[in-house]
């Protein structure tokens, strides 16, 4: 017997709990058991007056709303408050009831300029959160994996200039010299000659004075001219992680997309704390 009730409960009056509404295994649910965010409230008292303005909006509750764009791959701000809006889920996390106004999707950015800007709020979040994981005994340090992602720069490939660089040496090229000299004197050879080291023009085109040149956006001065195998050029950024064996992520840099894993590698290293 067919049963037919499309729109019967649309305008339907109930009275319900929103904890009721969210599975207890759902991975947000998951996350909150997981993770005490009170300590944010402390990392960012000194960026809000005690005794004027306006009631501001839960620096939790922003802080929040980006875990929920990149947990769910969803691609911009606006779209993710839109999901927000409609997902009882999502609206449980940020601690939003049903009837409560979502932030604009502007809201974020501007806060975020304004208010942390300069700031290194986002890397004592990282931080502090790693530290549970560690205290938890989740993290194995025993091997750490490297590896760069490249990103795609909001940057349009027509509009650039040529910019002059100056190459630098690996930062571990002293040392690795060094142990060269102190072995081959071990082994009774000759000290090896300096030779001319200058590097032939590479990624970019030979200047009037014979340096360097490298591609530049003037739209988003901070990416690279990069490619990738049989893509075409385009501005990207490299999002370099070091991970532990059970996948959890120990450190990261940003850098532009045409710079080498090798010249990126110490700050990412040097900036572990394990």
């Amino acid at each position: 017997m067919m049963t037919k009730k499309i729109d019967k409960k649309r305008d339907q009056m109930m009275v319900f709990c929103m904890d009721d509404m969210v599975p207890q295994d759902h991975l947000l649910r998951l996350i909150d058991r997981a993770i005490d965010w009170s300590f944010i409230y402390d990392l960012v008292e000194d960026r809000y007056c005690h005794d004027n303005g306006r009631p501001s909006m839960d620096p939790v509750m922003l802080i929040k709303i980006p875990f929920i764009q990149y947990l769910y791959g969803i691609r911009s701000m606006r779209q993710t408050i839109r999901e927000i809006e409609v997902n009882v889920a999502y609206r449980w996390f940020l601690g939003l009831d049903m009837m409560d106004p979502v932030p604009h999707f502007s809201t974020s950015g501007k806060d975020y300029t304004r208010r942390f800007k300069d700031t290194d709020l986002f890397e004592q979040i990282f931080a502090h959160i790693l530290g549970q994981c560690m205290d938890a005994g989740l993290v194995d340090t025993s091997q750490i994996f490297v590896d760069a992602t490249h990103v795609k720069a909001c940057a349009d490939g027509r509009k650039m200039k040529e910019q002059a660089v100056h190459d630098e040496a690996l930062w571990y090229e002293g040392g690795l010299r060094k142990e060269i000299a102190q072995d081959r004197e071990r082994h009774g050879k000759r000290e090896l000659r300096d030779k001319d080291r200058d590097d032939p023009p590479s990624r970019g085109s030979t200047g009037g004075d014979g340096g360097r040149t490298r591609k530049c956006s003037t739209t988003d001065p901070e990416s690279g001219w990069f490619r990738k195998g049989e893509h075409k050029h385009v501005f990207a950024y490299a999002v370099q992680n070091a991970c532990d064996r059970n996948g959890w992520i120990l450190g990261y840099t940003v850098h532009p997309g045409n710079e080498h894993d090798s010249r990126t590698f110490k700050p990412l290293i040097c900036g572990i704390k394990i």
